[in-house]
């Protein structure tokens, strides 16, 4: 594999379980971490980030080889499976660290951005309008080892059934040819 092909994505989409468990399952994406971006503290923890006080989201940043998927691509599995219309809100989650935004880590990845939400809300892809953020990356903090692979190691949660199995029923059925599972 040829490391120039290997590109970094920054996701929000609400709680970082659900992300994870989604692009986990993803063909091309190398890997994904959990974490903490675009606050105001350095290194938070999720007890803190958890009152919504810090300023960051619960985010994702995962490695994906470029060959395989595109960064496009990502974007519309990210589109599919959270809801971009609600400002700092998925689902029960409510407060500034659910909130919907792209933290892009080149021009290509902001213009790519704005062009997808331009167009799928030209389309009337969603009731209402998107509000995802769209911010360059700044510092991405690691989430505390027990939030990795959360729904992996948590599938018989109520919640993980609850919120997170109906995405990954989503992006089999929607995207099928670019699911692993």
């Amino acid at each position: 594999m040829n490391e120039s092909n290997i590109k970094l994505a920054t996701f929000a989409g609400g709680c970082f379980w659900c992300t994870e468990a989604v692009f986990q399952r993803i063909k091309g994406v190398l890997s994904v971490v959990p974490g903490y971006i675009g606050g105001a503290v350095k290194n938070p923890a999720y007890r803190e980030v958890c009152t919504g006080r810090t300023g960051h989201a619960e985010a994702i940043q995962l490695r994906y080889d470029s060959t395989v998927i595109s960064f496009e691509e990502l974007l519309e599995v990210f589109f599919a499976t959270h809801d971009p219309t609600t400002l700092n809100q998925q689902g029960n989650d409510k407060g500034t660290q659910y909130r919907s935004a792209v933290f892009y880590n080149s021009e290509f990845q902001k213009n790519a951005t704005e062009k997808m939400i331009t167009s799928l809300n030209k389309a009337g892809t969603f009731e209402n309008s998107i509000v995802t953020d769209v911010t360059a990356a700044p510092v991405f903090y690691k989430a505390e080892i027990d939030h990795f692979e959360y729904f992996n190691r948590n599938q018989d949660q109520m919640y993980c059934q609850m919120v997170i199995a109906p995405k990954l029923k989503k992006i089999k059925d929607n995207f099928k040819e670019k699911t692993t599972t």
